[in-house]
């Protein structure tokens, strides 16, 4: 059990953060919930076995002010951080690139990529300055952050670049003992993954139905990610439905 420590997780309300930080409830932790919309994380900060373990903050991850005021809540509520799961995510409408908007693109750089390093950012100034020193962030990659599906340029770009965001964190954290990895994930069912049961578009034009897995799945492998000592480090974890078209061609 992980008595006394603290984990923050964006995108909390719905899917993977969800599932994620109930797990992690479970295991001991205290969680901060963060995400956009108040209602869903209230509901999952119900589902806590000890409301004393949890705090839910609104936040917007693409704003650094935002950013700041979630940190700094969580500080203060509980003194420390020991993991950071960079989880919110959106994409863009499915339609060809020539025809995505800059506003379009830009909101989901905001959000996937903006707001991971922001969040990051306020981590390492929590972690290296706490006392036992130190702590871990886990980065949501993705499955897109290997390889695209069509029409999905922003949401891949991004994804491509959290795992350079990744690789820097690794590094650059180690002088402070804070470990960075990255879970990539492909199928789980969550709502944002629901269109795979009914048929998507693949490389070669034609619309197949895909396998999904039990988001608990991941949940249960971003725990264990996080159960290790700090000498210790998943740099990278791929977790996916086992029938999907990713390895090999479809």
């Amino acid at each position: 059990m992980a008595q006394d420590k603290i984990a923050l997780v964006t995108g909390a309300g719905t899917g993977v953060g969800k599932a994620t930080s109930l797990a992690l409830l479970a295991a001991g932790y205290s969680v901060v919930l963060a995400g956009r919309r108040r209602e869903p994380l209230d509901d999952v900060a119900a589902l806590a076995p000890d409301p004393g373990r949890v705090l839910a903050v609104p936040t917007d991850v693409g704003k650094p002010a935002s950013v700041k005021a979630l940190f700094a809540a969580t500080k203060e509520r509980f003194g420390r951080l020991d993991l950071l799961f960079n989880n919110a995510g959106v994409g863009a409408p499915a339609i060809p690139m020539e025809d995505i908007t800059f506003e379009q693109w830009q909101a989901v750089v905001d959000i996937n990529l903006t707001g991971s390093f922001l969040c990051t950012q306020e981590a390492i100034r929590i972690m290296k300055d706490q006392s036992p020193r130190g702590g871990r962030i886990i980065n949501n990659g993705s499955i897109s952050a290997h390889a695209p599906r069509p029409t999905s340029a922003p949401y891949t770009a991004t994804k491509h670049a959290i795992t350079g965001l990744t690789k820097s964190t690794s590094l650059d954290g180690r002088k402070y003992d804070i470990a960075c990895g990255q879970i990539d994930i492909g199928n789980a069912a969550t709502e944002m993954a629901a269109r795979m049961a009914t048929g998507v578009p693949q490389a070669n034009g034609e619309i197949a139905i895909e396998p999904l897995m039990d988001v608990n799945h991941v949940a249960q492998a971003i725990v264990h990610m996080a159960s290790l000592p700090l000498e210790s480090n998943v740099q990278f974890m791929t977790i996916m439905a086992t029938k999907m078209p990713f390895v090999g061609r479809g």
